[in-house]
């Protein structure tokens, strides 16, 4: 397991800094591939499901074995899918400033850049998250394996 994270935070380090190296004034893009654009959709679809307590459809776009790590802990689908569903922490939305997808074999890693708006405790707060999602395909359809979030220390970018 510790290699595991070790080898994922060495991958999201180097996505990172060529992420930004891609971005750079005079650098050229390229316009998003189908599987990309597929797993970006994905990720905005699985945000607003989120919001609207879509339990069914979160239920069929999670792994079985999926893990979800925020700052209060980590755990399995059955434990997320009850935190959403209780409402005792409510994503109202995802405001995505930037998002990459990077594909090994059947593995998409996206890595958002997040203002993350949700209720807790009747309380609405706003934080900024490096949200990592890792999604496999399996039988011509994306699961997603894990959902990662990393607490950013800058200010919160209003719209």
């Amino acid at each position: 397991m510790k290699k595991l994270l070790l080898g994922l935070f060495l991958y999201i380090a180097s996505v990172q800094l060529s992420h930004a190296q891609a971005n750079l004034p005079g650098s050229a893009t390229t316009s998003p591939t189908k599987s990309e654009q597929e797993i970006l959709q994905l990720s905005k679809d699985k945000w607003r499901w989120m919001a609207d307590k879509k339990v069914d459809s979160l239920k069929t776009l999670f792994d079985e074995k999926a893990v979800f790590v925020h700052m209060g802990g980590s755990w399995g689908k059955e434990q997320e899918l009850g935190v959403i569903e209780s409402g005792r922490i409510h994503y109202k939305k995802a405001n995505v400033h930037s998002a990459s997808v990077n594909f090994i074999g059947n593995t998409a890693i996206l890595l958002n850049d997040i203002d993350l708006v949700a209720v807790v405790g009747g309380n609405e707060v706003i934080n900024p998250f490096m949200v990592t999602e890792v999604y496999i395909k399996e039988k011509g359809k994306w699961k997603l394996g894990s959902l990662t979030f990393s607490k950013l220390s800058r200010p919160v970018k209003t719209e």
